[in-house]
């Protein structure tokens, strides 16, 4: 598989690379400061999670640098647990966890994982136009006659008003709640 790794892809290694070594000797220094107290030794537990993903990142580093690539899966857990460490006073390290998942979203990306692992993404499929749509015909309008102004008188007399609004019934005030 002779294929040309993506630019965000190596800066994606990279850069878990340094944040791998980062994370060690973060971990290190604040589990030896830990040390040095009597409620640093309770603490150390913590201390040494930096170290940890550390360990983690390079090996996943590794992976990504590998001639040739392994079948790998972008690793979304990594990054959050970068973006976590921020917890430990690690803010390199968060910025890193948030440019991957940056990254891992870019669509050059994705598609080289997809290549990776032998598993294309599926293409969306076009939607077919319609074969034909019939055009809708104009309704012919209806001419209704004029009537004329002495056929019919312009205002209602006061006698049809009347009947006209006793056969509706009138409405009472609305009660508000």
């Amino acid at each position: 598989m002779n294929t040309q790794k993506p630019t965000l892809f190596q800066v994606i290694a990279w850069m878990t690379l340094v944040s791998g070594v980062v994370n060690l000797f973060w971990g290190f220094a604040a589990s030896g400061t830990a040390l040095a107290t009597i409620i640093g030794v309770i603490c150390t537990p913590l201390t040494i999670l930096p170290a940890v993903l550390g360990v983690f990142e390079l090996i996943y580093a590794a992976k990504l640098f590998s001639d040739p690539p392994q079948a790998v899966q972008p690793s979304t857990n990594i990054a959050v647990f970068e973006i976590a460490s921020v917890l430990t006073g690690n803010v390199f390290s968060m910025a890193v966890g948030i440019l991957a998942l940056v990254f891992y979203n870019d669509k050059v990306v994705k598609d080289y994982f997809a290549r990776l692992n032998g598993t294309l993404a599926p293409e969306p499929v076009a939607q077919p136009a319609p074969a034909s749509i019939p055009q809708p015909e104009p309704v012919p309008a209806i001419e209704e006659p004029l009537a004329s102004p002495t056929d019919e008188p312009a205002t209602p007399s006061a006698e049809e008003a009347s009947e006209e609004t006793s056969a509706k019934p009138k409405r009472g005030p609305r009660k508000v709640a």
